[in-house]
């Protein structure tokens, strides 16, 4: 399996938080990916989708990894 990157090419930091507002990563992810095996971008999928839905709602985002 390869995991495809959730890059959507729209580079710029979110304001509020240390991650892209395309992609919702954060720089380190973002310059680990290509090195990343699908196990640890898998898990890098699922914080961004955790970081998306705090933006969503207003909340808090969670803690970078």
């Amino acid at each position: 399996m390869s995991v495809e990157s959730p890059c959507i090419g729209v580079c710029q930091l979110e304001e509020e938080a240390d991650v892209c507002a395309g992609c919702h990563r954060t720089l380190a992810e973002i310059a680990a990916w290509s090195r990343s095996d699908d196990t640890e971008k898998l898990l890098v999928l699922t914080a961004v989708r955790e970081r998306q839905a705090a933006l969503k709602t207003g909340d808090t985002l969670p803690p970078t990894r």
